[in-house]
């Protein structure tokens, strides 16, 4: 047996203290070795990029039947595209992703660039605003909640909703705890919400109207709803609320991206490498598998590490360096293989267009110290104060 060969670790992954500044905590769990046996939690962090990209993709080995790190949420998942595998998975998968294909979402997009167009003029007007409050977070809730017909006191919620869906697939920690009641709210709508309360012609309203017409089953209606709100908000004002961070604490590149506005799409895959949305993910392993020199037994559960696979030198070169002009198309931030973020066109396209707007308006920009959002599954801010801007 070698150094790589039952590595034990005693870290807390979802300590306040790691999620300040967690990509140290990744780096030594990287370089212990491939697999490490994390004490706390009893479950097994994949560390590096090649065993997390091969896990991803082999569903018959890595179940995502415990996509959560505790039980009540793996038990309340059951049945969702999220948390089901192979063959069952691909119908529900087809229904969720219809209206999200690039020739489906063409049909918004230009409405999703005019808002983004006006957002950035309100900004730039102000002369000074916070980056997350009024733009991270303002667009991807006007984008979906518009997409999806949400309308009256839910249109207000979903914000909380959806902070709280991932939160509770932590461990169930004081976080997860907490926001429970949070996402049991969000259920019961799913659940209960009619479609005469959806607004007439959006997508909300068409996936009961695809129910009637027998495409899929009634029953189905709210599950996909709940992954729309769950899975395409927070992660959506993550991904763009760090590339704001990241362009802010690195002028050159985005000096860059004003010079030439067609980086804006590497820019984002960049920062979805160096600070994706989603730092790790569950898996149940379904028959003894090797990972080094560590055999994981069948029934173990793993920690898929996605920022640490992200930023293994072994992949990418410099890895903690944020580089605009870099091909990072392969981070695994969106996932891979059937369980691939099924929201990730609707999120590049929110991205895109917001970032677009940002740099065609914005030739450059002062921001204040950014204030982190300690939560259990998710990177990202609470605050970027942007303190002052030069137009174009």
């Amino acid at each position: 047996m070698n150094k790589d060969a039952m590595q034990t670790s005693n870290i807390d992954l979802f300590s306040d203290e790691t999620l300040r500044n967690p990509n140290p905590v990744f780096a030594e769990l990287r370089e212990m070795a491939p697999v490490v046996w994390m004490d706390k939690y009893k479950v097994w962090a994949i560390t590096r990029y090649d065993d997390v990209r091969d896990a991803l993709s082999n569903t018959e080995v890595f179940s995502s039947t415990k996509v959560a790190f505790n039980d009540v949420m793996n038990e309340a998942l059951k049945g969702t595209s999220l948390a089901t595998d192979p063959p069952e998975h691909a119908q529900l998968r087809k229904t969720l992703l219809a209206p999200l294909t690039p020739i489906a979402l063409k049909k918004i997009q230009d409405d999703i660039t005019k808002k983004a167009e006006t957002m950035i003029a309100g900004v730039v007007e102000k002369g000074s605003f916070d980056a997350i409050e009024d733009v991270a977070r303002a667009f991807p809730l006007e984008v979906v909640t518009d997409m999806l017909g949400v309308q009256g006191e839910a249109r207000e919620k979903v914000l909380l909703w959806g902070d709280a869906a991932f939160n509770v697939l932590g461990p169930m920690n004081q976080r997860a705890a907490e926001n429970l009641p949070l996402a049991g709210e969000l259920f019961e709508f799913c659940a209960n919400v009619k479609p005469e309360e959806l607004t007439e012609g959006s997508l909300g309203r068409g996936i009961f109207e695809a129910a009637d017409r027998g495409e899929i089953a009634r029953e189905s209606c709210g599950p996909i709803i709940h992954q729309y709100i769950a899975a395409g908000l927070e992660s959506t004002i993550a991904a763009i609320g760090n590339t704001l961070k990241h362009l802010a604490a690195n002028p050159d590149q985005y000096a860059l991206l004003v010079n030439d506005p067609s980086l804006v799409r590497s820019a984002f895959n960049e920062s979805l490498r160096l600070e994706g949305p989603l730092g790790l993910i569950g898996r149940l392993v379904m028959q003894d598998v090797v990972i080094g020199d560590t055999k994981i037994p069948a029934g173990s559960q793993v920690a898929l590490m996605l920022a640490s696979a992200n930023r293994d030198p072994r992949k990418f070169e410099n890895p903690d360096q944020y580089l605009v002009t870099r091909n990072a198309s392969a981070q695994l931030s969106f996932g891979s293989g059937v369980h691939s973020c099924a929201g990730q066109n609707l999120a590049r396209i929110e991205a895109n267009a917001i970032l677009s707007a940002f740099v065609r308006r914005i030739k450059s920009f002062k921001a204040g110290e950014p204030e982190i959002k300690l939560a259990n599954m998710t990177r990202s801010l609470n605050s970027l104060p942007v303190l002052s801007v030069e137009t174009v």
